[in-house]
């Protein structure tokens, strides 16, 4: 071995032994009196859809046939009532509209859980007379999301409903389906709702 060579073997032990002399790294010790940080605390929404009690101006459009690579939309123009249950915490939404496709008849139960923090959506049509699965969420900055786990033709199918654009006359309803996780979205139910004047309740959700 020639010098050069046997000078960076001896440097090499000699740095290995110190590393091991010094053992792994220890993280500094908290100070006595550091404290954990608190943890945010969760908002209370049981009053998000105060907005919407009262009568509203329904237009709205619905995709023919869904995941199909359909382009054909269906348009309806109608009423929708929503009502308090349980002092807000829960309220029930009546749509009755009509187009050249038909007629529209459907309900909604919207019930708030205190635990969790959040809204299921529960909706029924007169034709099928059962509520279908629960789309659950909850709003922040105005903006509601409810998502469910549903099975259409044999595949399992993600569903969002998004209640966006509100103000104290105006809102709007989007829903959409994924079938690969949430990457891309299909858009196929569109609703505006224009208050009616004489129709009670104000405000916006928070």
């Amino acid at each position: 071995m020639n010098a050069s060579k046997q000078a960076r073997a001896v440097l090499f032990v000699c740095c290995l032994a110190a590393v091991l002399q010094a053992g792994p790294a220890r993280a500094a010790p908290a100070s006595a009196g550091a404290s954990p940080a608190a943890a945010p605390q969760a908002r209370d929404g049981q009053h998000d859809f105060d907005f919407e009690i009262g009568t509203w101006k329904t237009r709205l459009k619905r995709l023919k046939a869904p995941l199909t690579g359909s382009t054909t939309w269906l348009e309806y123009e109608g009423t929708t009532v929503v009502r308090k249950v349980w002092g807000g915490r829960a309220n029930l939404v009546e749509l009755d509209a009509a187009g050249p496709a038909g007629r529209l008849e459907l309900l909604s139960l919207r019930l708030y859980n205190p635990a969790s923090r959040q809204w299921s959506l529960n909706v029924a049509s007169v034709r099928g007379g059962t509520l279908g699965p629960p789309t659950v969420g909850e709003f922040k900055d105005g903006r509601g999301e409810f998502y469910s786990m549903e099975t259409m033709d044999g595949r399992a199918v993600l569903v969002r409903f998004v209640v966006s654009d509100v103000t104290a006359d105006s809102c709007r309803f989007e829903q959409a389906f994924s079938v690969d996780g949430g990457k891309t979205w299909e858009v196929n139910w569109v609703a505006v709702d224009t208050r009616v004047k004489d129709g009670a309740g104000s405000g916006a959700a928070r």
